[in-house]
C-alpha cells in the first residue's frame, strides 16, 4: 500500500513539472491572443486560506493566465525577437512519442533575411517557434495559409557544444527539417522564457509525502501575534552573541538602533522554541539602509555557521546584496580569503553579468568549480604540484639528470639509478622543459651537478616571487587568467632550435613554473573550499609558505643571507612535507563539473540566487537550510516565493521590502485584477502582521523626503544627521529653480501616443534635455561629479529622451558626468545626485492614468540625493484627483513651484519643440505653433485663417511643412523678403497689402498686415491666410478685396504703417 502511495505522489509530482507546459503546448495562436480565456476560471485569490490544497489552487488559474499573457506579448513582437537559423535538427535519443518528443538542433546566424531582434543563442527554458523558410515579421505569418510551424520547449543545452535539446509541441516532420537538397530553411524565434512559470506550477503541485510544509502552512491563516519579537529568546540571544564574538562585529558595522534591533531579532529567530515557523517581515523604506541591514544580518548567521539562503526576485537584487555582503566580510576577515568558500552564488552568468563583478567571482559557483577541477587534477593539480615542488628542492640535480635524458642526452656523471618515485607530472614537466633545448649543446652541461646550488636559490626564488606577488596583489586578474584555464606545461617553450638549458637555467625555470602554480593552488583551496573541509591550521602553513617565498625574495636582494636563506628553504620543505599529512583534499571527479558544484553547495553555509533558481536546492538528498531570507520581497508574487518555502530543513524566513514601492510587474490584466502580483510580504502587512520599521532614512535631501514621508509613510521616517548637513545642500545650476526641490511647470506641452499606446511629450523631453545640458556645461567648468538620473512612468517618454540626448554624454561617465535614462520600474533600488522626473500627461481633463498610482509615484520621487526636479504640466496634475494633486499644491505651498518659461534657455527650447511637434500627428498641428510663437516673444504677433490650417494639413511633405514653420517663425522675428515681381495682377486693395512670399517651386505663402484694436489703441498683426498654388492666388486676392472693401481709410493706413527695425507698431487711436 506504501508504494502504492508513493507512485501516486510520484505521478502528482511529475503532473505539477509538465502541467502547465502541456497546456501551452495544446494552445492555438487563437487561443494565446484570446485575452478572456481564462477570465471565468481566474478568481480573486484571498487574503487567508483554510488548507494548502485552497492555498495552491488560488494561484493556479492566474498563473495559466500571466503565462497566456507573456506569450502573446512574445507574438505580437515577434518581428522585433531575436531568431536564429537552425542547420541540423535530428532525434534525441529520448525521442518517445506522442509526448517525449525531443529533438536535436545545432543554431547559426540568419543570412538573407532582415533579423531586427539580433541573432538568438538559445537558453533552457526558451518557448520558440520553428518556422520553415520565413523569419515571422507579425504573429499573422504564423497562421497565414500553408504556412508550417512549431512551438518548441528548449530543455537543455549540451555542455561543451553548440547542441541544445529541444521538446517540441508536437511531431516535427519532414516538411519543418532542414536540408540542402530540398532547399527547405527552418528559423527558431525566441517568444519567452517559461523557467520561473514552470517553477511556480510544480510548486503549487507539492509532494504530499515529502515536501516542507511548515511555512506554507503558517502563512495559510497568521494568528495575532504573528512578526512580535519574542524577548525571552531576544535575551538569550544577546548573551549567545557575546559568547560568539558576533555582538562586536555587529557593533562594528555602525548600525543605527532600528537596524541593529531587526538584525538582532532576526538572529533570535533561529534558537526561539516559542515561535517555530515563524516568518519575521522587515519594513525599508527608501534609503533606510536596507541592504545594508540584510548584508549585516547575513555575516552574522554566516559567523554563527547557520546554513542560510539569501535570495531576490531579480539577479540585479541578488547582486546588489551579495556585493555588499562580500564588502563586509572582507573587511572582517583574518585571513586572507579563507572563508570565502563557506558561500555560494549561483545562476546564469551571463543574465547576471557576473564578469562585470570582479568582486564576486570568488563566490561565483561556475567559477568556482572550474577552479577547483583544476586543483583537483592528479596530475597536474594541487598533489602533483606539491610533489614536484618537493622533489625539486630535495635534489635538483637528480631533476636535471631526468630532465636531460628526457631530452635524450646522457650526463656523464649520472649513476645509471632510475627515478620511480618520480610520478608521472614530474616526468611530463621535465619532457616539457627540454623541448626547448637543442641536443648539440649538451656536451659539458651535465657536469658539476653535485655543487652547492644556493648562489641559484636566490635568483630562481626572486624570479618565481615576482610571479607570485604579481598574482597576490591582482587576485582579479590572476582569477580571470585561470578561469579560461592554464595549462601548468604551457611555460615551456616548444621550439627545439634552441639550446639544452644549463643547470642553473633548468633550476630557475623549474621552481618558477612550480612556485606560480603552487601559489595559485594554495591561495584556490583555502579560498574556494569550505571551512568545514580545510582547517585553519592547514591555511595558516599554506599562508606561511607564501610569506615565506616573499622573505626568500627579499633575503635575494641583500647580500650575506646564505644563513638565512639555507633556514627558511628548510623551513618550507617542512611545511611542504606536512601539509599532505594534515589535509586531504576532496575526493571529487575533475571531469565532473555538476558533482563539484553540489559538493560546493552541500557544504556552504550561505547561499545567493534569485527565488526562482533557488528550486534547484530542491534536488533529493540537498543539505537541509536553516533559514530562508528573502530580500525585495515586496517585489516577489507570493506563489513564486512557495520555491523557496520549500527548501528541506527551513524554519524560519525574514521578508525584507516595502509594500508601498512597486509591486512585481504582471501582464495580464485578468491575473493582476485577482491580485495575482501580490507580494506574501504585502498581504501578511494587510493582515495587521507586524513590520520591524528601518526609521532612519540616509539617502535624500529633507526637502525631497519631506513629501513621501507625509504621503506614504505617515511621517515615521527620520532624516538621518548626514542629510542635514550643510554640505548635503549642492547647488548644481544657478537660480532658485534649481535648489534641492522643484516642480517646473511646462503649460505648453503636449502628450502623444507616436506608434505606440505609451503617450510622450516632446516639449518636456526638450526641457529635460536642456537642462542636461546646462547640466554638462557646468561640469566642464567645475569638473565637479554628478550624476544624473531621469525618470518616467511611460516607456514612450523614456524612449524619447533616450532618442533625444542619444549618445552625448556616454564618453563622460567615467570621468564623472553620467545619466541615466530609465523608466519608473527600472529604477526601483537606484538613485543617483539629480532625478529629474517627466510626468508627460498633458491635458484639460486631468487624465494622469497609471501615473496616480503611489507605489509607482513612490519610487519615482525618492530616487534623488541632493536634486529632485519634476517637470510636468501642474494644471493637468493639479486637477487629476490623485497624489499628484497633492504634490502640485504641497510645491506651491513650500515655494517651490516653478514656472518653466522664467528660464529664458528653457523657453527657447520649448519653442523649438513646439515647432517640431506641428509636424509630429498626421495632420498639422495648429495649436503647437501658436504656442511656439507666443513663447519666442517675437516681435510681431501671428493671427491665422482657416484656410492655412486646412492647406497644412493636405501638405503630405514633412519638409514643405517645415519650411512654411520657419519662414513664419522668421517673420515674427521682423524679417522680410525683397520685393519680388507679382505671380499675379491684383487689383483694387489686395494689390497693395497683399504679400505672396515662395515656398518652394509650386507653394507661395500669403499674408497681410492687419490690426487688433486692445483699448486705447491698435497693434499690428501678421495675418497669415493660406499657402497655395499660383493658380489658386487670384481667387484670394479676389476674397480679399471683398473683405478689405469693408475697412476704412484709417484702417488700411495703420496695416501700411512700417518700422525701420522690423517690430509692429502700436497706434493710438
Amino acid at each position: 500500500m506504501l508504494s502504492m502511495e508513493k507512485s501516486a505522489a510520484a505521478k502528482k509530482m511529475e503532473a505539477g513539472a509538465n502541467g502547465l507546459l502541456d497546456t501551452v503546448f495544446s494552445w492555438s495562436v487563437r487561443d494565446v491572443l484570446n485575452r478572456n480565456l481564462y477570465k471565468d476560471k481566474v478568481k480573486r485569490i484571498p487574503q487567508v486560506f483554510l488548507s494548502s490544497d485552497e492555498y495552491t489552487k488560488s494561484f493556479k488559474a492566474p498563473l495559466m493566465e500571466e503565462t497566456r499573457a507573456s506569450l502573446c506579448s512574445g507574438m505580437e513582437s515577434v518581428g522585433l525577437a531575436p531568431a536564429c537559423e537552425i542547420s541540423e535538427l535530428d532525434f534525441s535519443k529520448d525521442h518517445r512519442p506522442p509526448k517525449e518528443l525531443y529533438y536535436n538542433i545545432l543554431t547559426r546566424r540568419i543570412t538573407g533575411f532582415k533579423n531586427p531582434g539580433g541573432h538568438y543563442e538559445p537558453e533552457a527554458g526558451d518557448l520558440i517557434v520553428l518556422t520553415k523558410n520565413i523569419k515571422p515579421r507579425k504573429i499573422d505569418d504564423l497562421s497565414r495559409p500553408g504556412q508550417h510551424f512549431v512551438i518548441a520547449l528548449v530543455a537543455t543545452l549540451e555542455e561543451g557544444s553548440d547542441m541544445s535539446r529541444i521538446l517540441a509541441s508536437k511531431e516535427i516532420d519532414s516538411e519543418l527539417r532542414p536540408s540542402p537538397f530540398t532547399r527547405v530553411r527552418v528559423f527558431a524565434t525566441y517568444l519567452m522564457n517559461l523557467t520561473t512559470n514552470m517553477r511556480i506550477w510544480k510548486g503549487l503541485h507539492p509532494d504530499p509525502l515529502g515536501t516542507n510544509m511548515k511555512l506554507i502552512l503558517k502563512v495559510l491563516r497568521p494568528d495575532s501575534d504573528a512578526g512580535e519579537d519574542c524577548n525571552i529568546c531576544l535575551s538569550q540571544a544577546n548573551f549567545m552573541l557575546m559568547e560568539e564574538n558576533v555582538l562586536g562585529m555587529i557593533a562594528s558595522f555602525e548600525l543605527d538602533e532600528s537596524q541593529k534591533g531587526a538584525v538582532l531579532s532576526s538572529i533570535a529567530m533561529r534558537k526561539c522554541t516559542h515561535q517555530q515557523g515563524n516568518v519575521k517581515l522587515i519594513w525599508g523604506p527608501p534609503g533606510t539602509g536596507k541592504t545594508k541591514t540584510v548584508a549585516s544580518l547575513l555575516l552574522a548567521l554566516l559567523k554563527l555557521r547557520c546554513r542560510t539562503l539569501a535570495c531576490a526576485p531579480t539577479n540585479i537584487a541578488v547582486l546588489q546584496v551579495t556585493k555588499r555582503l562580500m564588502e563586509l566580510l572582507k573587511g572582517s576577515l583574518e585571513y586572507d580569503t579563507y572563508g570565502f568558500g563557506d558561500i555560494v552564488l549561483f545562476g546564469n552568468g551571463e543574465r547576471m553579468k557576473v564578469d562585470d563583478h570582479d568582486g564576486l567571482l570568488d563566490v561565483f559557483l561556475d567559477f568556482r568549480a572550474e577552479i577547483l577541477a583544476k586543483c583537483l587534477s592528479p596530475l597536474t593539480g594541487w598533489k602533483g604540484t606539491l610533489c614536484s615542488m618537493i622533489s625539486l628542492l630535495e635534489d635538483p640535480e637528480k631533476q636535471y639528470g631526468l630532465y636531460l635524458r628526457n631530452s635524450g642526452v646522457s650526463d656523464g656523471e649520472d649513476d645509471g639509478e632510475t627515478d620511480e618515485s618520480n610520478d608521472a607530472d614530474s616526468r611530463e614537466r621535465n619532457r616539457n622543459d627540454g623541448k626547448s633545448d637543442n641536443d648539440s649543446a649538451a656536451k659539458g652541461k651535465g657536469k658539476g651537478l653535485k655543487r652547492n646550488n644556493r648562489e641559484y636559490w636566490k635568483e630562481v626564488i626572486g624570479q618565481s616571487l615576482k610571479g607570485i606577488n604579481k598574482k597576490k596583489d591582482g587576485e582579479n586578474e590572476r582569477s580571470k587568467d585561470l578561469a579560461k584555464g592554464i595549462d601548468m606545461d604551457n611555460h615551456a617553450n616548444n621550439d627545439k632550435s634552441k639550446e639544452l638549458m644549463t643547470f642553473e637555467e633548468f633550476v630557475k625555470k623549474r621552481f618558477y613554473s612550480i612556485a606560480e602554480h603552487l601559489a595559485f593552488f594554495m591561495k584556490s583551496l583555502y579560498t574556494h573550499l569550505p571551512t568545514s573541509v580545510i582547517e585553519l591550521n592547514v591555511v595558516k602553513k599554506m599562508i606561511r609558505l607564501l610569506d615565506l617565498l616573499k622573505v626568500l625574495d627579499d633575503a635575494r636582494r641583500e647580500s650575506n643571507q646564505e644563513h638565512t636563506l639555507t633556514m627558511k628553504r628548510a623551513d618550507f620543505l617542512h611545511i611542504l612535507k606536512t601539509l599532505p599529512e594534515q589535509f586531504q583534499i576532496p575526493v571529487l571527479s575533475v571531469s565532473d563539473i555538476q558533482g563539484i558544484k553540489n559538493f560546493c553547495l552541500m557544504n556552504a553555509d550561505l547561499i545567493f540566487c534569485t527565488a526562482s533558481s533557488s528550486a534547484k536546492l530542491l534536488t533529493e538528498g540537498m543539505k537541509p537550510v536553516e533559514m530562508v531570507i528573502i530580500d525585495e520581497a515586496a517585489q516577489l508574487k507570493e506563489c513564486e516565493s512557495m520555491i523557496p518555502f520549500q527548501i528541506p530543513g527551513l524554519t524560519n524566513t525574514i521578508l525584507i521590502g516595502d509594500d508601498r514601492q512597486l509591486p512585481a510587474m504582471v501582464q495580464s490584466k485578468v491575473a493582476d485584477d485577482a491580485y495575482f502580483g501580490r507580494s506574501l510580504f504585502e498581504r501578511l502587512s494587510k493582515l495587521g502582521q507586524k513590520k520591524h520599521l528601518l526609521k532612519i532614512q540616509y539617502r535624500m535631501h529633507p526637502s525631497i523626503s519631506s513629501f513621501p514621508n507625509i504621503k506614504f509613510y505617515e511621517k515615521r521616517i527620520i532624516d538621518a544627521p548626514n542629510v542635514k548637513e550643510t554640505r548635503y545642500e549642492r547647488r548644481f545650476l544657478e537660480g532658485e529653480m534649481y535648489g534641492s526641490y522643484s516642480f517646473i511647470h511646462v503649460a505648453r506641452g503636449k502628450e502623444d501616443f507616436d506608434k505606440g499606446h505609451s503617450p510622450r511629450n516632446l516639449v518636456e523631453a526638450a526641457v529635460i534635455s536642456q537642462i542636461i545640458a546646462n547640466l554638462f556645461k557646468e561640469y566642464s567648468v567645475s569638473k565637479q561629479k554628478v550624476s544624473v538620473g531621469v525618470v518616467s512612468p511611460y516607456k514612450g517618454q523614456v524612449g524619447l529622451i533616450q532618442e533625444t540626448l542619444g549618445k552625448k554624454y556616454s564618453n563622460y561617465s567615467e570621468n564623472g558626468f553620467s545619466v541615466s535614462v530609465r523608466s519608473v520600474d527600472g529604477f526601483q533600488g537606484g538613485e543617483e545626485d539629480i532625478i529629474i522626473i517627466s510626468t508627460v500627461r498633458s491635458n484639460g481633463n486631468g487624465s494622469v492614468g497609471f501615473l496616480s498610482n503611489h507605489q509607482r509615484t513612490n519610487v519615482a520621487l525618492t530616487r534623488a540625493r541632493y536634486c529632485l526636479w519634476i517637470i510636468g504640466n501642474g494644471t493637468t496634475l493639479a486637477n487629476s484627483r490623485s497624489v499628484w494633486n497633492d504634490l502640485v499644491r504641497d510645491a506651491q505651498t513650500r515655494g517651490c513651484f516653478y514656472n518653466a518659461e522664467e528660464d529664458k534657455e528653457l523657453e527657447q527650447a520649448m519653442a523649438t519643440a513646439l515647432v517640431e511637434t506641428t509636424q509630429s500627428d498626421a495632420t498639422f498641428n495648429l495649436e503647437s505653433l501658436r504656442l511656439a510663437l507666443e513663447l519666442r516673444k517675437a516681435r510681431w504677433k501671428v493671427v491665422f485663417a482657416t484656410g492655412f490650417k486646412n492647406s497644412m494639413s493636405n501638405i503630405k511633405c514633412n519638409e514643405t511643412q517645415r519650411e512654411v514653420t520657419e519662414m513664419l517663425m522668421k517673420l515674427a522675428e521682423g524679417w522680410r523678403q525683397p520685393p519680388v515681381l507679382d505671380v499675379v495682377e491684383a487689383t483694387g486693395v489686395a494689390s497693395t497689402l497683399l504679400e505672396l512670399y515662395k515656398v518652394d517651386e509650386q507653394l507661395y505663402l500669403a499674408w497681410t498686415v492687419d490690426t487688433l484694436k486692445e483699448k486705447a489703441k491698435y497693434t499690428q498683426v501678421i495675418k497669415v491666410w493660406d499657402v497655395l498654388p499660383a493658380s489658386g492666388i487670384r481667387k484670394l486676392a479676389e476674397n480679399l478685396n471683398i473683405l478689405f472693401g469693408r475697412y476704412t481709410l484709417d484702417t488700411i493706413s495703420r496695416c501700411k504703417h512700417t518700422s525701420f527695425e522690423g517690430y509692429a507698431l502700436e497706434l493710438f487711436v
